[in-house]
C-alpha cells in the first residue's frame, strides 16, 4: 500500500464477516459432567471382569449362536462337514483367547501357538486343538445371515460394534478434555521388514479407516466410529471431492452423544472448520483445533490470516482475530502454526517449553493442543503394541479385532483406576496374559464368578 494506516480492502470485507482484531476475554466453559469410572469394582475383580464391562457374556453367547447357524447353513450349501461339532461358550472363549495372544506375542499367524517354532506357546497350546481352532475360525460369525433391513458393508459387526459402544458409555465418564484422531492401527513395523515385496502388494490399503474420541487425560476410548472406503470408486473422485464433509460428518457420529457436558473437543486440519465449530458450539460442545490451509475446510475464516506476512517472524509472535466466542490464531515457531478455538481466552497467555530453546510464549489455546497431543501420541506409543496382529482377509473381521483390542486397551485402563491395581499393579502386558488364561480357563477368575 502507500504507506496509508487506513485499513485494507481485505480487513474491511473481514469486518462485515465479524472478524475483528480486538480482542476481549472469552473464558473456557465450565464443565457439566462427573468424570471417570461409573462403577466400583471391587479389589478381587480379574482382568476378564473389567474385559467383560465391554464384551459381557451375552454378547459372546450370541457369537456362539451365529457361529453355529453359519456353519450348518454353510454345510447345507456345500456338503456335511463330519469333523464339526457345535462350538460352545468355552470354546469360544478360548478361540478369543488365543487370538488376544497375538497382541501380547507378535508373531504373523496365530497358528505358530502349535508350532514347533520360536512363537509357538506350550502352555496354552494343550486347551484346544489346531485343528478345531481353524475350524472354529473358518465358520466364526458374528451376524450369520444378513437380514432385509441390513444394506451397508458393516452389517456383519454392527451388532457387535453397537453393545461395545454401550459399554463404553456405561462404564466411564471422560474428563472435559477429548481428542478426535485416527489411532495408529497398521501393521507391525517388524512385521513389514520380513515381508516380501509381493506380499505387501498383495496386503493392499484397508478398506475402512477408524476414528475415535478419546479422553485426553486418561487414554479411554469413548467412541469409535468406521467409515468404509467403498462406493464412488473406491476412494476415487467422489470421495475425495467430499473431504471436508466427510470429516465433519465422522466428527458429528463421534461426538453424537457429547451435547450438553461443555465438553472440549481437539481436532486434526482435516476436521477443523469454521462451520462444524459453530455447529458444535450451539450443542454446547467447544473445540479447538489446528488449522491448515491446505487441508482444512477455511470457509468463512479471514483471507489475511491465512496467508503468512512477508515481514520476517520471531518465534512466539503471534496474530490473532476474533468473532464472537472464536479466536483464529495464527502462531509463529519456526513455521507458521493456525489455530480455531472457542474453547480458550484469546488474552491468556500460554508457554510452549521446549528441551534446547527453552520457553516460548504462545496463546493459552496453543499450549493447551500441544499438550493434549502429546498425551494422545504417549497413548499410541504405550498402547498400539498391543493390537491383535492377527489380519484377516474380510473387512469385518479386521474392525473387530481392532475394535477388540481397543476394548482390552480400554479395560486396562479402567483397571489402573481401580483398587484392583493397587492389590497387583500388573502392567499392560500382564494384564493381557491374564486376560488369556482366564479366557482359555487356566486360571480362575475372581471368587465372586
Amino acid at each position: 500500500g502507500g504507506g496509508s494506516p487506513g485499513p485494507t480492502e481485505e480487513e474491511e470485507e473481514e469486518k462485515k464477516g465479524g472478524w475483528t482484531p480486538t480482542l476481549r476475554d472469552a473464558p473456557p466453559p465450565d464443565f457439566k459432567d462427573s468424570f471417570g469410572p461409573t462403577r466400583k469394582m471391587p479389589q478381587t475383580a480379574s482382568a476378564m471382569d473389567f474385559f467383560q464391562l465391554f464384551v459381557p457374556d451375552n454378547v459372546l453367547k450370541n457369537m456362539v449362536v451365529q457361529t453355529n447357524m453359519y456353519a450348518k447353513k454353510y454345510q447345507e450349501r456345500f456338503g456335511k462337514d463330519d469333523a464339526w461339532m457345535d462350538v460352545t461358550l468355552t470354546e469360544m472363549k478360548a478361540f478369543l483367547g488365543y487370538m488376544i495372544s497375538t497382541s501380547i506375542h507378535h508373531c504373523e499367524s496365530v497358528l505358530s501357538i502349535w508350532s514347533s517354532g520360536f512363537y509357538s506357546n506350550k502352555s496354552i497350546a494343550l486347551i484346544m486343538t489346531q485343528p478345531r481352532f481353524e475350524k472354529i475360525l473358518k465358520y466364526f460369525h458374528i451376524v450369520a445371515f444378513r437380514s432385509s433391513q441390513m444394506t451397508h458393508g458393516l452389517y456383519k459387526i454392527q451388532p457387535f460394534l453397537d453393545s461395545l459402544q454401550y459399554g463404553f458409555d456405561s462404564a466411564f465418564r471422560p474428563s472435559q478434555t477429548q481428542v478426535l484422531h485416527e489411532p495408529l492401527i497398521d501393521e507391525d513395523p517388524v512385521f513389514i521388514a520380513t515381508c516380501t515385496e509381493r506380499e505387501l502388494r498383495k496386503r493392499k490399503k484397508r478398506k475402512f479407516s477408524l476414528w475415535v474420541r478419546q479422553c485426553s487425560s486418561t487414554g479411554f476410548i469413548c467412541q469409535v466410529y468406521v467409515h468404509l472406503k467403498e462406493g464412488g470408486g473406491a476412494d476415487g473422485l467422489d470421495a475425495l471431492k467430499n473431504k471436508p464433509q466427510l470429516h465433519s460428518m465422522v466428527a458429528k457420529s463421534l461426538c453424537q452423544n457429547a451435547s450438553g457436558k461443555n465438553y472440549i473437543i481437539f481436532t486434526g486440519p482435516s476436521i477443523t472448520s469454521l462451520n462444524l465449530f459453530e455447529e458444535f458450539e450451539k450443542q454446547e460442545i467447544y473445540c479447538c483445533g489446528l488449522l491448515s490451509s491446505r487441508k482444512s475446510d477455511c470457509t468463512g475464516l479471514p483471507p489475511s490470516m491465512l496467508h503468512n506476512p512477508d515481514a520476517p517472524q520471531s518465534r512466539g509472535q503471534y496474530r490473532i482475530k476474533m468473532k464472537g466466542n472464536m479466536s483464529l490464531i495464527c502462531w509463529y515457531n519456526k513455521g507458521h502454526f493456525r489455530f480455531l478455538t472457542n474453547a480458550y481466552s484469546p488474552v491468556q497467555q500460554g508457554v510452549i517449553i521446549k528441551r534446547k530453546s527453552g520457553e516460548i510464549p504462545c496463546p493459552l489455546a496453543v499450549e493447551a493442543f500441544a499438550a493434549h497431543l502429546s498425551y494422545i501420541c504417549k497413548y499410541d506409543d504405550k498402547y498400539s503394541k498391543y493390537f491383535i496382529s492377527h489380519k484377516p482377509n474380510k473387512t469385518w473381521q479386521q474392525v473387530f479385532w481392532f475394535t477388540i483390542s481397543i476394548a482390552i486397551n480400554n479395560a486396562y485402563i479402567l483397571y489402573k483406576m481401580s483398587d484392583a491395581y493397587h492389590v497387583k499393579r500388573y502392567s499392560r502386558a500382564q494384564f493381557g496374559e491374564r486376560l488369556i488364561k482366564e479366557l482359555l480357563g487356566l486360571e480362575d477368575t475372581s471368587p465372586s464368578h
